[in-house]
């Protein structure tokens, strides 16, 4: 693989495939716990919790599960890159490309909760830069924008 890259957004049984490849890759192991919150994570239609995943996870396997256990695996999806956090929204949204290393920006709709995901290397390079201008070290730009899609539109009068 070069420096340049194409993003091949994965979906369906793809995206799991490429997340348990990119997890394995990291060195865990892909449980059948850790199976099922991704496909909870994958099945949410904007950003979702803990306590949404482990409720989905919950209903799947016919039992509750403590949704301080889906935390743990969550967090271990966003530290391999699986996942990632909408820090603002305290919710969680499954990566369509988990092999990619991405500083992402996140557009977030005020109205609907919709999360739509950015890759512009070049905004986040100039964060970075300033970043480590200032002297931080380990940079990871979060960027999160919110403000209402276009299908929910301006705020009416």
């Amino acid at each position: 693989m070069g420096g340049h890259h194409h993003h091949h957004d994965y979906a369906g049984e793809g995206l799991v495939n490429a997340a348990r490849e990119a997890l394995t890759v990291a060195g865990e192991q892909w449980t059948g716990m850790r199976a099922d919150v991704f496909a909870a994570l994958v099945a949410q239609p904007r950003p979702a919790s803990a306590y949404d995943i482990a409720e989905h996870v919950g209903q799947a396997r016919g039992k509750r599960v403590a949704p301080n256990s889906v935390y743990r695996i969550l967090d271990l999806f966003v530290r391999t890159n699986l996942a990632r956090r909408v820090e603002s929204a305290n919710a969680y949204v499954a990566n369509p490309h988990p092999g990619c290393r991405h500083d992402c920006i996140f557009l977030i709709c005020d109205a609907c909760g919709q999360a739509t995901h950015l890759d512009d290397d070049r905004l986040t390079g100039l964060l970075r830069e300033a970043a480590r201008d200032a002297g931080f070290a380990d940079v990871r730009p979060v960027v999160e924008i919110r403000g209402r899609c276009g299908a929910c539109g301006p705020v009416p009068d």
